[in-house]
C-alpha cells in the first residue's frame, strides 16, 4: 500500500451494501477501495439460496448474487482488496485506518462490516448451514410450508420470529435453555396465541443436529440437565442474538448502541464526519440483503455531497 495515496473512499466490507455502494460512487468517478478480510459478498455468499432479492423471480444463488454485485462494481472501477482493519481514526479531514497490510488514508470512509450471528458451536450447526439450518425467519421461512420446525432461544428475537414461521410450518418445538422465556411480555403472549402450533420447552439445551442425505432431520437436547430429548423436524432457525463486527471500531469515537452496532443519522453519517455506515452492522437496520443494497445505494450518494463539501470547504 502506498501510504501517501488519500482515496476518496474506502469501505470496510466487500459485501451487498458495499458493493451497491461502490457501483454508485464508482459511476461518478469517485474513487472507490473495498477492503474485506475475507470472502467477498459477506453473509449473502455462504448462503445457499435467496429467494427474496428482486429481479430474481425464480431466485438465486447467494454465491451467484455476490459474483454478479463484484463483477458490476468492478466493471465501472472499484478495486477490491484482501486486508482486515485493526482500528480507523479521524486525522484532520482525512480517516487512517491501521490495516494488516498498512496505513490506508481516505477521505470518507463506509463502515460495512455487517454482522454475524451468534451460533450455539454444537455438532451440526457448521455443516447444515443454509441446509436446514438458519439464522433468519425471514430470509428463508418460507422454505419449510407445511414442515416441522425448531425455533431455538427465547428472547425478543426468538419468539417474534418463531410466530412468524406459524404462518408456514405445522409445528414448532421452541428449545428455550432457562426456565422462562426472555421475550417482553407482549411476545410472549403472541407466542402463547400460537400454542396450537407452538410448544416450548423450558429447561431445555440444545446439543446436537442431526442430518441424513444432506438435510436436517432431528436436534438432540436435554431436559432439566438429564433427560435427553429428541425432536425430529425438518429445520432449525437459530435466535441467541447478534455480533456486530465492530470490535476494530475501539476508540475511534463512532457511537454505539447497547449491542454494538453502529449509530448513524438518516443520511446514514455516523457522530464522526466523513464516517458513514450501512448495512446489517448499522442500529436498525432490517438485515435483509435488499435493504442493505438500498442502504449502500443512500450511503454513497450522501457519500458524494459529503466529498463535494469538503472539497468546496478545502479548495
Amino acid at each position: 500500500m502506498n501510504e501517501n495515496e488519500v482515496h476518496d473512499v474506502v469501505t470496510i466490507g466487500a459485501g451487498p451494501t458495499a458493493l451497491t455502494a461502490a457501483i454508485y460512487t464508482t459511476r461518478e468517478d469517485i474513487e472507490t477501495l473495498l477492503l474485506d478480510k475475507g470472502a467477498i459478498g459477506g453473509l449473502a455468499a455462504i448462503t445457499d439460496w435467496v429467494d427474496n432479492y428482486p429481479g430474481f423471480p425464480e431466485g438465486i444463488a447467494g454465491l451467484e448474487l455476490a459474483d454478479r454485485l463484484q463483477k458490476q462494481a468492478e466493471r465501472f472501477g472499484a478495486k477490491i482488496d484482501f486486508a482486515e482493519v485493526s482500528s480507523l481514526a479521524k486525522k484532520g479531514n482525512v480517516i487512517e485506518l491501521d490495516t494488516t497490510d498498512g496505513k490506508i488514508v481516505a477521505k470518507a470512509v463506509l463502515i460495512a462490516t455487517g454482522s454475524d450471528y451468534k451460533r450455539l458451536g454444537i455438532p451440526g450447526e457448521d455443516e447444515y448451514y443454509a441446509r436446514g439450518v438458519h439464522f433468519c425467519a425471514t430470509c428463508d421461512g418460507a422454505f419449510y410450508r407445511d414442515r416441522k420446525l425448531v425455533v431455538v432461544g427465547g428472547g425478543n428475537s426468538a419468539a417474534q420470529e418463531a410466530v412468524f414461521l406459524t404462518r408456514y410450518a405445522t409445528h414448532i418445538d421452541m428449545l428455550v435453555r432457562g426456565p422462562k422465556m426472555r421475550a417482553s411480555d407482549v411476545l410472549q403472549k403472541e407466542v402463547t396465541k400460537h400454542s396450537d402450533k407452538i410448544t416450548v420447552h423450558y429447561n431445555t439445551s440444545t446439543d446436537k443436529i442431526l442430518g441424513k442425505d444432506s438435510k436436517v432431520v432431528a436436534v438432540e437436547g436435554t431436559e432439566n440437565a438429564k433427560k435427553k430429548v429428541t425432536f425430529e423436524t425438518d429445520g432449525v432457525f437459530i435466535f441467541i442474538g447478534l455480533k456486530p463486527n465492530t470490535t476494530f471500531l475501539a476508540g475511534s469515537g463512532v457511537e454505539l448502541d447497547e449491542i454494538g452496532l453502529v449509530k448513524t443519522d438518516e443520511e446514514l453519517h455516523t457522530n464522526v464526519a466523513g464516517i458513514f455506515c450501512a448495512g446489517d452492522v448499522r442500529s436498525g437496520a432490517t438485515m435483509q440483503i435488499a435493504s442493505a443494497a438500498g442502504e449502500g445505494a443512500t450511503a454513497a450518494l450522501n457519500i458524494r455531497k459529503y466529498l463535494e463539501e469538503l472539497e468546496r470547504n478545502n479548495p
